[in-house]
C-alpha cells in the first residue's frame, strides 16, 4: 500500500493526499512533522535526508519532494488523466507546477508565515504588505491563463492544478486586499466542489 508520510496541515502533503485521492489509490497517512516530530530521527532521515514532509514509500519505493511525488502518482496511477497523455499538455502541466515552486511560493510563504505563524506584535507588517502586492500581479497570470479553459491546462483536472490549489486556499482564505479576478475565483470554487479537495486542502490554515 502507498504510504504517505507527512502531517495533514503542511501544504506540501496536500499534494500526494489529493492528488492520491483523486485517483483512487488506497494509502495509508502517517504524521511527521510540526507537532508530531519524527521528521528529525535517523529512520526518517534514512528515507529523507532534507528531514521535510511529504516522503512516500510505493512498494518499497521511497521519494521525497512534493512536486516530484505529484508527477510520480499521476504517472503511474493517472496515465492520460492527470498526467496528460499528450506531451504537449504534460509540458504545460509541468510547466505550471514549476511556476508554483519558482513564483508563487516566494510570494505565499511571508504571507503566510506573517499572518499565520508570528504573533500579531512580531509580523513585519511591511514584508507582508509587499508580498500581497507582488500576489496581485502573480495571481493575475493564473486568472488570464484560466481566462481560456476550465482548469489550467485544459477542461479538466491534471495535475498542473494540484500544486497551486492548496495554495490558492490560502491566498483566498488569509488575504482580503484582493483584486477581482474571475477566472482565477471561478477556478477555485471549482476546487472547492471536489470532495477530494475538500477532505485534504480545506482544513484550518495552520
Amino acid at each position: 500500500m502507498l504510504k504517505i508520510l507527512g502531517r495533514r496541515s503542511s501544504g506540501n502533503v496536500m499534494l500526494p493526499l489529493w492528488a492520491a485521492d483523486e485517483l483512487g489509490v488506497e494509502f495509508e497517512q502517517i504524521d511527521i512533522g510540526g507537532d508530531f516530530g519524527g521528521n528529525d530521527q535517523p529512520a526518517y532521515l534514512a528515507k529523507n535526508p532534507n528531514g521535510l514532509v511529504p516522503t512516500i514509500e510505493d512498494d518499497g519505493f521511497t521519494l521525497w519532494e512534493s512536486n516530484a511525488i505529484t508527477r510520480y502518482l499521476c504517472s503511474k496511477y493517472g496515465a492520460g488523466t492527470l498526467c496528460p497523455a499528450d506531451p504537449h499538455a504534460r509540458a504545460l502541466a509541468e510547466q505550471w507546477m514549476d511556476w508554483k515552486l519558482a513564483t508563487v511560493m516566494p510570494m505565499m510563504t511571508p504571507i503566510f508565515w506573517g499572518l499565520v505563524r508570528v504573533a500579531p506584535l512580531d509580523r513585519d507588517e511591511a514584508a507582508i504588505r509587499a508580498a500581497i502586492k507582488r500576489g496581485h500581479r502573480i495571481w493575475a497570470i493564473l486568472d488570464e491563463q484560466l481566462a481560456t479553459s476550465r482548469f489550467i491546462v485544459g477542461d479538466t483536472l491534471t495535475m498542473a492544478d494540484i500544486p497551486l490549489g492548496p495554495q490558492a486556499h490560502r491566498w483566498f482564505g488569509l488575504v482580503d486586499d484582493r483584486p477581482s479576478m474571475p477566472n482565477l475565483e471561478r477556478w477555485y470554487q471549482a476546487l472547492t466542489e471536489r470532495p477530494a479537495f475538500r477532505q485534504h486542502c480545506m482544513n484550518p490554515i495552520v
